[in-house]
């Protein structure tokens, strides 16, 4: 039985067709059969799927328990090793349909790679380009409304403060001349020696991201180019398949990151349209003034927010409420409402629906992955968990279509 042969896909090379030996009734029936001039046209030819892969008992229970501790061990010991490994080839498997398709072009791979990141930088300065100048306009107006937006909230804060003190609360909100503004400026300007003790601690911290960071550029631009190789072990290592892209394990892989990708931008876009549409008009009808000023600036901080789980939410909202909080207590109460109500959409109905069709996960797991990711790695784990998660989903579906296990169950035995 001889198996499909395919042309290589997405940059992957192409697997081998597999050969297996003729059977004794299958020769007989080759004998039997017409020659291809005799043979009737069936129409077009179905592929074959492979005969599957028997994991044997010592197997499944010496083995694979084995390679899972060693597995947990390694990763274990290895610590931030592994998840710049993990960054770096999560992000060639995103950049590597784009290499595929450049090299349709018939240029070498490691030019490939270089075109798809010159375009990919490219792409963001445009990107910077179009947005630098709306978004540098609203800061540069909030920046000239700083201080009357200041004063405005000391007015505010005394004003509370002569109410409070009518009622017979003493809180100090305004203590010899100054507002809890100035006190806390203050207090900042005492700390700066403080700040800068700990400024070479700072430097340290930012040259080991920076350091981190080309160290993931690097990898990820030698996984591209090595990326066939990477393939064909891949494909050496997993069952085979039936030879078409449907049931060729790296594609699937990848086109299972292509689809997380796709979901978490579509997200993105949602929420943060939704936060700059819902401040627009809190702003337009005078419940948050600055909100249409500053529209645009706080839905795209919001958005680029959200591509971090957990903290995301909370550290797009901050900006809004605290100008709201600047300018009148009450429309920070309002923003702060919004926002709520904004978090509790995403969490039960856009969420659901976009991760749903794209990571095809139920939201249990879902969530199990964020969690067990902020708890190994903090926000990074957090942030690399989804993606994991659905190639582990890959993964399992295409080795329970190409394994089986041998049955522990024993044949009952005669009394003789």
């Amino acid at each position: 039985m001889t198996g499909v042969s395919e042309k290589p896909v997405d940059g992957w090379p192409a697997r081998p067709p597999a050969v297996d030996p003729p059977s004794a009734e299958e020769r007989e029936l080759a004998d039997s059969s017409p020659s291809p001039e005799q043979a009737p046209a069936d129409g077009p030819q179905h592929p074959v799927a492979p005969p599957r892969v028997l994991v044997p008992r010592w197997v499944q229970l010496v083995l694979l328990p084995l390679a899972l501790l060693a597995m947990w061990a390694l990763a274990k010991a290895a610590g931030k090793v592994v998840v710049i490994f993990i960054v770096a080839g999560l992000i060639a498997l995103i950049l590597n349909p784009a290499v595929a398709f450049v090299q349709r072009g018939r240029l070498p791979r490691g030019l490939a790679v270089l075109v798809v990141y010159l375009a990919f930088f490219l792409a963001l300065t445009g990107i910077g380009v179009l947005l630098a100048n709306p978004i540098s306009n609203q800061v540069r107006t909030f920046t000239k409304n700083l201080p009357h937006i200041v004063n405005e909230a000391n007015k505010t804060i005394a004003t509370v403060q002569h109410k409070l003190d009518k009622s017979g609360i003493h809180l100090n909100l305004v203590k010899q001349g100054k507002t809890a503004l100035q006190n806390v400026q203050g207090k900042l300007a005492k700390s700066a020696g403080k700040l800068a003790s700990s400024f070479g601690g700072l430097l340290t911290e930012a040259a080991s991201a920076i350091f981190d960071l080309v160290l993931v550029f690097v990898l990820s631009v030698y996984m591209l180019i090595y990326g066939e190789r990477i393939g064909g072990l891949v494909r050496r290592a997993m069952p085979d398949g039936d030879g078409t892209r449907a049931d060729d394990y790296p594609t699937l892989v990848q086109r299972a990151l292509s689809r997380y990708v796709g979901g978490q931008l579509l997200f993105s876009l949602v929420m943060g349209a939704s936060t700059g549409l819902a401040l627009y008009v809190f702003g337009a009808i005078g419940i948050f003034p600055d909100g249409q000023k500053y529209a645009l600036a706080f839905a795209l901080f919001y958005g680029v927010a959200e591509l971090i789980p957990y903290v995301g939410p909370i550290i797009g909202a901050l900006p809004p409420v605290l100008v709201a909080l600047f300018t009148n207590p009450i429309s920070a109460v309002w923003v702060t409402l919004v926002f709520i109500g904004l978090q509790q959409l995403e969490g039960h109905i856009v969420a659901p629906q976009i991760f749903g069709h794209t990571l095809r996960i139920n939201p249990l797991l879902v969530i199990f992955a964020l969690l067990l990711g902020l708890q190994l790695y903090g926000v990074i784990g957090a942030l690399i968990a989804l993606p994991i998660l659905s190639i582990l989903r890959e993964t399992a579906v295409y080795l329970n279509r190409h394994l089986t296990l041998e049955s522990w169950s024993q044949p009952p035995r005669s009394l003789l």
